[in-house]
């Protein structure tokens, strides 16, 4: 998959009625030039599919194929093709996030759920905010290396893509010794509010700061359910659970701590 095929990429999120806009699929198309794939049935494309290495982990996102050919092997012809891919790269580690729609078929390559999170919609509602700052380059380090000890691995590289995006939507908080991040991006339907990593002590003014600025919009946010402090603040915001998603793993299962992710960037990178 290039650049030339971003056409076919939004065709096919609108056709799911996912968020994405054209910056996500740029995103992950610069992020993993060689891993992004189109299935062709008949030399027509009809499916689509994103990786991104980080080290000996790596994560699967938009497996898209066309309403009108589903059922047909094109999903699975995809996945053999990106295991394939990964294999072949010493890839030790495969992750994604997947629907209940899609679950059964990763469960039959070998993928098994590692915790499950919930996607919360709604029109958001004011919280009390504490204090969050805007983040500026200097700071990044520290981010990414929480990052980094949270998920158990090295996302610096997408996160400075997604910082050098929206500069002022970075926020970080700081309380003691504890520090946490958040930021965000437009969709097509929603804002979605992530990643957002944190400790506990400065979680929640870092969701209320971003649910404070976008009061009255549309929001997204993914929240691993085992985060029960994370759950309570999007409800009392307003925000409802849309529909259940699966952390899925293929191979030796990160120590990532959920407990403190706050919001997930979301399907495309966990």
């Amino acid at each position: 998959m290039t650049h030339a095929d971003l056409g076919l990429g939004m065709r096919l999120k609108a056709q799911a009625g996912w968020n994405q806009i054209e910056a996500d699929w740029r995103r992950a198309l610069d992020l993993g030039p060689n891993g992004c794939f189109v299935a062709e049935l008949d030399g027509v494309p009809v499916g689509t599919t994103t990786t991104c290495i980080f080290g000996s982990t790596a994560w699967v996102a938009l497996v898209l194929v066309d309403a009108q050919v589903r059922g047909q092997g094109v999903g699975k012809a995809l996945l053999g093709h990106v295991l394939a891919y990964l294999q072949e790269r010493v890839v030790r580690t495969v992750r994604l996030d997947a629907t209940p729609v899609g679950r059964p078929l990763y469960e039959k390559l070998g993928f098994a759920e590692e915790f499950p999170l919930s996607r919360y919609d709604g029109i958001v509602s004011a919280v009390d905010a504490g204090p969050a700052a805007v983040a500026v380059p200097k700071t990044y380090k520290p981010m990414f290396e929480l990052d980094r000890a949270i998920t158990a691995v090295d996302r610096s590289r997408l996160l400075r893509r997604l910082f050098d995006e929206r500069p002022g939507e970075v926020r970080i908080a700081e309380s003691a010794d504890h520090l946490g991040y958040c930021t965000g991006r437009p969709g097509a339907l929603a804002w979605h509010v992530g990643p957002c990593l944190a400790a506990a002590a400065v979680g929640p003014l870092l969701l209320a700061d971003a649910f404070r600025r976008h009061a009255g919009e549309r929001v997204f946010i993914d929240i691993p359910t085992g985060n029960t402090a994370a759950v309570r603040l999007a409800e009392s915001a307003g925000l409802i659970a849309q529909r259940p998603l699966f952390r899925m793993c293929r191979g030796q299962a990160p120590a990532e701590d959920y407990r403190r992710i706050w919001a997930c960037f979301g399907p495309e990178k966990g």
